[in-house]
Formats: structure tokens, C-alpha cells, sequence
């Protein structure tokens, strides 16, 4: 199931309200740890950071806590940016496309995106542009749900396919989780993306699996 832009924005319109729980139903609390975890492997102290795709701001706060000097939060969600402004007015929060960055080249030390990249309609051009404002030597976490390995994959099966879309459909506005599992479905395999960031300019691309495979942080550099 591949959904419009259109769609989609209107899909997190709906489930803003519900969003932070759900994240900490489906993850049992630990989403917070990988945001943290993944600032602190790109954001050094004194940086300027996008957060693309920032939802209601969990990882653009992660950036701040991790030594950012200033941090932008954009998403093409206003629901989400309302409930992102409450939680730091500190942070600029805009809203915007990450398939076409209102940015001039070379504006951030770092940028971040935390289950947001396989929401893009074009991953090849969404990551080009995250590229494009990065300065020389400015790095990139991407934190995203990925495909499991060995004998969590049937578990992982039976949370994501049947009981997550189960729990969406218990709260308002959450029926739009049945999306959840085809995104993860169609998106690239940890392999997969770190040969896509390669081929999309940046270097020394790494990634790190976590809670047993299920969720990897990827990072590069531009060169």
C-alpha cells in the first residue's frame, strides 16, 4: 500500500493526537533511547541541526539535549508541528517538504530523521536533499524500523501486521496504523539503505541494530 503525499499528511493530521503514545506502546518506551542515541552519534556541541520529519519533536529535543546550538524541526504535518511547539519553543519549528528543503545549500552541521524517512513518496531525492544542506562534513542520522533477522522476524510479524493495527483502531483517529506495516514492508533492508546513502554522496555510512534488529540507526558523512 503506497499512499499520495496528500494522504499522508492528512493520515498524520489524524493520529497527531495519539502519536506519542502510540510510540511508546509500540517500542515500550524505548523510542526515546534510540533518539538519543542517534543525536549523540552525529549532533556536536555548538551545531545547527535539521530534524526532518519531526513529528511532535521527540528527536528535535534529543538534538538540543545532545549540544545543539540550534535546532530546526520541520514536517509537512501542522497537527504535529502544534503539538511539537508545546514541547520546546526554543526550537524553530516550520513547516515544509523534505523532498524540497526550504534551505540554501550547506545550512546545517547535522540533520536527523526518526520514522519519518519511510514515509517519503522519493527516498533517493528526500535523501539528496538532506545532503544538499549539509555543509562538508556534516552528518546524518537516519533512526527507522527495519526488517528483523533470525527468530524475532515471526514476532516481529504478529506486533507490526496484526496487533499494532489492532491497538490503532482501539484509540480515535488511530486506524491510520494499518499503514504502519506495509511502510515498513516496502522500505529498504538495513544493507540496503546504507548503499543508498553511499550512492546518494555520503561517506563513511554505517549502521547500528537495535533491539534485536528490529529498529537500526544509519549515519553518514558528506564528503
Amino acid at each position: 500500500m503506497t499512499l499520495a503525499p496528500d494522504a499522508v499528511r492528512t493520515m498524520f493530521d489524524r493520529i497527531a493526537p495519539v502519536y506519542d503514545g502510540m510510540n511508546r506502546v509500540m517500542t515500550a518506551g524505548l523510542d526515546l533511547r534510540w533518539r538519543r542515541l542517534a543525536a549523540a552519534a552525529v549532533v556536536h556541541p555548538g551545531d545547527r541541526v535539521l530534524d526532518a520529519a519531526c513529528g511532535t519533536g521527540d528527536f528535535a529535543l534529543a538534538d538540543l539535549e545532545a549540544g545543539a546550538a540550534h535546532v530546526t524541526g520541520l514536517d509537512f504535518s501542522e497537527e504535529m508541528l502544534a503539538r511539537a511547539r508545546r514541547k520546546e519553543p526554543a526550537i524553530e519549528w516550520l513547516r515544509g517538504d523534505v523532498l524540497a528543503l526550504p534551505f540554501a545549500d550547506g545550512s546545517f552541521d547535522a540533520a536527523t530523521i526518526g520514522f519519518g524517512a519511510r514515509n517519503l513518496s522519493d527516498l533517493e531525492a528526500g535523501l539528496r536533499e538532506l545532503r544538499r544542506v549539509l555543509r562538508p562534513g556534516g552528518r546524518l542520522a537516519i533512526l527507522e524500523i527495519t526488517q528483523p533477522r533470525g527468530v524475532l522476524r515471526p514476532f516481529f510479524s504478529l506486533w507490526f501486521d496484526r496487533i499494532v493495527p489492532l491497538l490503532g483502531r482501539a484509540i480515535p483517529g488511530g486506524g491510520a496504523y494499518s499503514y504502519l506495516p506495509a511502510s515498513v514492508r516496502r522500505f529498504p533492508p538495513a544493507e540496503e539503505l546504507a548503499a543508498l546513502l553511499e550512492h546518494t554522496g555520503f561517506g563513511e555510512v554505517r549502521f547500528r541494530l537495535l533491539a534485536g534488529s528490529i529498529v537500526a540507526i544509519h549515519t553518514g558523512t558528506v564528503a
